[in-house]
């Protein structure tokens, strides 16, 4: 019996990068992580990782990048077809169960702010940050104020994710939590 190895294509392998990429950095940071490690845990060769992305630095923007993007892409699908609070509220849900189930993308999206003394990095930072921004204005219509206290609250559900607060029983964390969300 003859074996035969499906051949991946470029943009299925730049995936695998980008997946395996987003874990390594999102335990080690850009500085700890290491392109042998990553192409290891993407079952490849470390020049591959080179060719298709260039530097560590440039894979660790199109990680950043991807991260963003995937994250403005739920939002999008928590929010079809809602507007105004409505749309808030799916949002916040939506972001609250990622947070919960993927406790990597949340250590990536942390090392990305942290790696924000980079010029290069932090463009790309505030560019997808600005687009989520740009999104909930659009898709809610709320004032500046009420989208204002809507990214604050993201942003306490990170810093409370990152403690494995995600479902807390602290009581000052559970009335923080519950004051992330949006009013009835």
């Amino acid at each position: 019996m003859v074996t035969t190895l499906e051949r991946k294509s470029k943009e299925e392998r730049r995936e695998e990068i980008l997946d395996a990429a987003q874990s390594v950095f999102a335990e080690q940071g850009l500085h700890g992580a290491s392109t042998e490690e990553i192409a290891r845990c993407a079952g490849i060769s470390q020049p591959y990782v080179f060719r298709l992305f260039g530097t560590k630095k440039q894979l660790y923007i199109a990680t950043v990048a991807r991260c963003f993007r995937l994250t403005l892409e739920r939002f999008q699908r928590a929010a079809e077809g809602k507007r105004g609070e409505e749309a808030l509220k799916a949002i916040g849900e939506s972001y609250h169960e990622l947070l919960e189930s993927d406790r990597t993308y949340l250590r990536a999206q942390m090392q990305a702010y942290s790696a924000c003394d980079d010029p290069e990095i932090c463009e790309v930072v505030r560019a997808g940050y600005g687009d989520l921004v740009t999104y909930v204005e659009r898709v809610s219509g709320m004032d500046p104020e009420t989208v204002s206290s809507f990214f604050a609250a993201g942003m306490l559900m990170n810093v409370l994710a990152a403690m494995h607060l995600s479902s807390p029983t602290e009581p000052w964390a559970v009335r923080l939590l519950e004051g992330c969300k949006p009013k009835d």
